[in-house]
């Protein structure tokens, strides 16, 4: 389906919502637009969540296939992005689960002091492949409570329910996390 110049003329909202609706009629060529406008977001969420890039393809595809069988459910056009990465997410964690190297722990780690919530963008100080390729090399358990604050935005009690933790294991992971990437970029650097 090519979009016409008086479809991009009348707004990204109309096309946004005439894509939509019609793959809620399961319309493949509507589905495949839609597919293009957030497959690059969606498969950065699955990349930095899984540590892997096939395994996030693989993910990403389950998690789009989900998706447009679920498409019918959703009410409101508008709540798509979040609906979406929302199932990415989901679809992540999921399948991190049922990996034999993802444990989380309630433990709290004495060592590592618990930052603030003012210290979230902290993470950025780095160049972006810096960070990325640091967060290939933690553990799972850590890379995923950093993926769910910083990337995804979610909250430490959040991720706790999520996980199945305790909001202060959530901290602590998400600080084990920031000072193990601190110290791989540092070697790297050196």
């Amino acid at each position: 389906m090519q979009l016409t110049r008086i479809d991009l003329e009348s707004g990204h909202q109309t096309i946004h919502k005439y894509l939509i609706n019609r793959s809620q009629q399961g319309d493949r060529e509507a589905q495949s637009e839609l597919y293009k406008l957030y497959v690059d977001a969606m498969y950065n969420i699955c990349r930095r969540m899984m540590g892997d890039s096939e395994e996030a393809k693989d993910v990403l595809q389950d998690a789009f296939i989900h998706a447009f069988t679920k498409l019918k459910t959703l009410k409101e056009e508008s709540m798509f992005p979040a609906w979406l990465k929302r199932i990415v997410v989901n679809h992540c964690l999921n399948t991190l689960k049922k990996r034999k190297d993802f444990a989380m722990s309630d433990d709290i780690i004495e060592d590592i002091p618990i930052e603030n919530e003012e210290s979230k963008t902290d993470v950025f100080n780095y160049q972006i492949n810096q960070v990325m390729l640091a967060l290939d090399k933690i553990s799972v358990g850590t890379r995923t409570v950093l993926n769910l604050y910083v990337f995804e935005g979610y909250d430490h009690k959040e991720i706790a329910q999520i996980l199945s933790i305790s909001e202060s294991a959530s901290k602590s992971q998400y600080s084990k996390a920031k000072s193990k990437i601190r110290e791989l970029i540092a070697i790297e650097n050196n």
